[in-house]
């Protein structure tokens, strides 16, 4: 008898997953372990796993389509077996699922996505009357998240691209075939009009800032919005900030950076308010709880989380067990995860189970800012730019390298001498850096 395979549940929060290409097809041999097909979900693409052994007889979903988590997606069987597709909802395709915005949103499909493998460089299609646009009916670029990085890496304009991949989805290949006949440069003449592109100076004071059109919301900026009103909504934030002095957290940075650069070694601030942040759970563990109705869940460990800016979103990658790891081992795995978000290739594992969150902006020159509450935890700390001001040390004025926290609390339960016992703790940690590397 024929095995059906659903749309798995990849992750907490997903309730669709978009089925970006099949890697068999109908007819192929198939065994246990075997990849099936690369699935978009709200964090991550991953892929489906075949757990039998047989022919893939039946594809009911076509690549591109959105399915829900359940849905039937394809039959394993024995070879010649006919089978038919349960009678469930059927599969929507992506360009019919772009509803119009004021429709709540279906939960996540990707942060930037994982790169996709696509088809080897081809020449450049010829336009055809056939051909799929790369634009949906609403005006949204329909390209793979690989697709999209390497048009920014090669000045490529994409809009002026026909795609070639399912429902004419602008894939790798079609990039590639444009950078080598030159045809979509940014920046070059497209119908007879010149586009141009502003490299500085006085901006033009003509035309709209942009072309006017409605986008649906995707699955993840749906996902993002609800959990912000549900945090915002359900959870009783108060702020606490506190200016600490980053100097010697600098210094010791550049030092270790300096001996250690032969070894790889490349510490970032970040990595050093991750420990931190560690240490200072350890030390005043209230807030390392959760809020369960009922009760408080107290976490035995500071699995800590940071967020990552991607396409559409952002997500949060945990660094597990941090206040057991040393500062050389967080920064390591920081990038790791960092670099993984941005391709879009986090496991479940990965970016889930976080009891504390450092959200940090000041890369972005932020001085300060109040951050929201990812649940179920307890805080959240703002991390904003290390600013020079004048400081007095030692009754005299001086210049002083001088960092803003800011930490956001859930009031049931984090009291305010609880939070200020936190960010007092941490200021400690910061201004005595050498603490975090014992």
């Amino acid at each position: 008898m024929a095995q059906i395979i659903d749309m798995p549940k990849l992750s907490d929060t997903m309730t669709v997953g978009t089925l970006i290409k099949w890697l068999k097809k109908e007819g192929d041999a198939v065994k246990s372990g075997n990849m099936l097909a690369e699935v978009e979900t709200d964090k991550a693409t991953m892929e489906l796993e075949c757990f039998f052994d047989g022919v893939l007889l039946k594809i009911f979903s076509p690549a591109g389509s959105q399915v829900a988590v359940g849905a039937p997606l394809c039959a394993v069987g024995k070879a010649g077996e006919t089978v038919e597709a349960p009678k469930t909802a059927p599969a929507t395709p992506a360009k019919a699922a772009e509803a119009p915005a004021a429709q709540t949103p279906p939960p996540p499909p990707p942060p930037p996505s994982t790169p996709v493998a696509e088809p080897a460089p081809q020449a450049a299609p010829e336009p055809s009357p056939a051909r799929e646009s790369a634009k949906t009916p609403t005006g949204r670029l329909k390209i793979s998240p690989l697709a999209r990085k390497l048009a920014a890496e090669k000045g490529i304009d994409a809009t002026r691209i026909q795609g070639s991949g399912p429902s004419g989805r602008i894939v790798r290949a079609d990039i590639l075939a444009a950078e080598k006949s030159g045809s979509a440069k940014a920046g070059s003449a497209s119908n007879g009009k010149a586009v141009s592109t502003f490299t500085g100076g006085t901006p033009p004071k003509t035309g709209p800032i942009q072309e006017e059109r409605v986008v649906p919301v995707s699955n993840m900026r749906g996902v993002i919005a609800k959990r912000l009103v549900e945090s915002k909504t359900q959870i009783p934030h108060f702020y606490l900030d506190i200016e600490v002095d980053a100097g010697p957290m600098l210094d010791l940075r550049q030092q270790l950076n300096t001996a250690l650069e032969k070894d790889g070694v490349k510490l970032s601030v970040n990595d050093f308010i991750l420990k931190a942040s560690a240490e200072a759970l350890r030390r005043v563990p209230t807030v390392n709880c959760s809020w369960e109705g009922t009760q408080v869940r107290h976490h035995g460990s500071a699995h800590v989380s940071f967020a990552v800016a991607i396409e559409d979103g952002l997500i949060t990658p945990v660094v597990r067990d941090a206040h057991q790891k040393t500062v050389f081992a967080i920064s390591t795995e920081a990038k790791s995860l960092g670099k993984l978000a941005k391709e879009k290739k986090l496991k479940p594992d990965q970016y889930t189970g976080g009891t504390f969150c450092v959200s940090n902006l000041g890369m972005m020159g932020i001085d300060r800012f109040f951050a929201i509450i990812n649940p179920p935890n307890a805080a959240i700390l703002a991390v904003g730019t290390t600013v020079k001001k004048p400081v007095v040390k030692n009754d005299q004025i001086v210049i002083g390298q001088r960092l803003t926290l800011t930490l956001s609390c859930d009031h049931r339960i984090v009291d305010g001498a609880v939070g200020a016992q936190f960010l007092g703790a941490l200021k400690q940690l910061i201004e005595s850096p050498a603490l975090l590397l014992i």
